[in-house]
């Protein structure tokens, strides 16, 4: 077992970038997994910033976020969906898109989904 841990996301064990400068991944590692804070700016969309990374029609990663600040559309395959904004939290099964709304970037702490996000 480990014994008590500090990371900081404002010193990021590694760093991500989306395409087309569109955001950021920054992520810290723990024996349980990683933990990430994306920023994405306006403009951003998973099918156009994250896809060609990812190389699937969707994204495949299970998100469990607290949103931060700006605004974000969740589209599940299935036609499902919602939007999120400061405060919310979101558990987000695989197969969905994703974009900011709005023209401020949205901020996003994850604990379940970024350890192979936007992986190169």
């Amino acid at each position: 077992m480990t014994g008590l841990v500090r990371k900081s996301l404002d010193a990021p064990e590694e760093t991500r970038p989306f395409e087309d400068g569109k955001g950021r991944l920054d992520l810290v590692g723990l024996d349980s997994g990683g933990v990430g804070r994306a920023t994405f700016e306006p403009g951003w969309q998973w099918s156009k910033h994250v896809k060609p990374l990812a190389g699937t029609d969707s994204c495949q990663a299970s998100h469990a976020g607290y949103v931060l600040s700006g605004r974000m559309h969740i589209v599940m395959d299935d036609g499902q969906a919602e939007d999120f904004g400061p405060g919310d939290f979101m558990a987000c099964p695989p197969g969905h898109d994703a974009w900011v709304l709005g023209d401020e970037p949205c901020v996003v702490i994850d604990w379940q989904g970024y350890v192979d996000y936007a992986k190169r």
